[in-house]
């Protein structure tokens, strides 16, 4: 079901339905009916060598870079990757990822940028964008951040490094037409009162549709009516699951990858992007979010589901991005438990829409998706305990010092 032979060869397939058979009460449904809920699972078993070097083991169920799903959210991660190292490219002198960045607009649909009142000196920056994405998945940041990069040099970005089955059309939550979308607002960074580097309307010159068209269900709402055809995912964004653990291993082991798929990031971009990506919002003092509506395992998926009451574990740390919308359902994470010397990298998405229809707001998250998110991460946890390793990692490049 992979479209690259050589990723194939990589990929084993026995371990994972053999795992979730022995819980029948938690996953025998999703095992019966794996099509209905376009369920795929990536899972790599991390090993180091004396040196502490990683060898990674993925094993996978039902992988497909053609069967599409919605990623929702999890675009977001290489957008904050690609920003840091657009910084990075433009070597600019006064130039950072904490530089004011003064959003303009200029076509229509455009919103400018020119505060946030959330930073701590109420300035928007490509690092307070990150901060937001990483912790809460905030869309609004997401969407600058496309902006900066610009739908072609979003997308050349993650094609030059290989990631070819990727496609980045369009912002999030906002409803910008094609012809919206390939246009990118003006940009202003500033050094005190000087512009350092100003970037015009970029407009995207190539096409990046899918190449056939992406129809799912049998019906969506179109306002008060319902259609009864399949809706058209045609033009909206892709992410397959093997692109989405490859761009997390490169953040995480960059000496591990080859040399094309890695990013051009600074080692304190790595700890800057670690740092957020595994910070609960409750640790967060800019921005300084409401602990009942942000709980601790917000945006934790794997392990935790949407358990707002759920303690955490303080020897494990979450290093993810997760993704929810139109009934899809994704968590790609690094899950690292520093007492008992576990790591392993999970992926997972599913549709959670018994009823087909798309648009209506009734989808099983609460019911099908968010249980079966924590108890994935629960028993591939559970399996870890008992593997077996030649030699304990030492993952002391992942401990953090939190905002609080």
């Amino acid at each position: 079901m992979i479209t690259n032979i050589s990723e194939a060869q990589k990929i084993s397939t026995d371990l994972l339905p053999k795992l979730m058979a022995s819980k029948p009460e938690q996953f025998k449904e999703l095992l019966d009916n794996p099509e209905k809920y376009r369920l795929q699972i990536l899972y790599t078993q991390i090993d180091r060598d004396k040196k502490n070097r990683p060898k990674f083991t993925t094993h996978g169920y039902r992988i497909s870079n053609t069967e599409y799903f919605y990623p929702a959210s999890t675009v977001k991660f290489p957008a904050s990757a690609l920003a840091l190292e657009k910084i990075n490219n433009l070597n600019i002198k006064g130039l950072t990822k904490d530089s004011p960045m003064l959003t303009g607009a200029e076509y229509e649909r455009h919103t400018p940028m020119l505060k946030d009142s959330t930073a701590e000196n109420g300035l928007p920056s490509v690092s307070h964008y990150i901060k937001k994405i990483l912790m809460v998945s905030d869309n609004d940041a997401f969407n600058r951040l496309y902006e900066f990069m610009g739908q072609e040099g979003f997308n050349d970005a993650l094609r030059q490094k290989g990631y070819t089955d990727t496609r980045i059309f369009h912002r999030l939550q906002v409803g910008m037409n094609k012809e919206q979308n390939r246009r990118t607002n003006p940009i202003k960074f500033m050094n005190g009162k000087d512009i350092v580097y100003e970037q015009p309307m970029i407009t995207s010159q190539k096409d990046y549709d899918s190449p056939t068209p992406i129809g799912i269900g049998k019906g969506y709402m179109k306002g008060d009516s319902l259609v009864h055809e399949p809706f058209s995912f045609t033009n909206r964004n892709f992410f397959p699951l093997t692109e989405q653990q490859s761009i997390l291993k490169s953040i995480l082991f960059p000496e591990a990858v080859e040399a094309k798929k890695r990013f051009n990031l600074t080692a304190e971009d790595y700890r800057f992007m670690y740092k957020y990506m595994s910070q609960m919002p409750t640790e967060s003092i800019y921005p300084q979010y409401d602990p009942v509506e942000f709980y601790p395992t917000y945006c934790k998926f794997l392990m935790y589901g949407s358990g707002k009451n759920d303690v955490v574990n303080p020897n494990i740390r979450i290093f993810n991005k997760v993704g929810d919308a139109y009934g899809f359902l994704l968590d790609n994470a690094y899950i690292v438990d520093f007492e008992k010397g576990i790591e392993f990298m999970l992926t997972t998405v599913l549709l959670c829409n018994n009823d087909g229809i798309f648009n209506d707001d009734k989808y099983d998250y609460d019911t099908v998706g968010f249980p079966f998110m924590k108890n994935l991460g629960q028993l591939i946890y559970q399996h870890e305990l008992t593997r077996p390793r030649k030699h304990k990692p030492d993952l002391s490049k992942f401990k953090m010092s939190y905002d609080k």
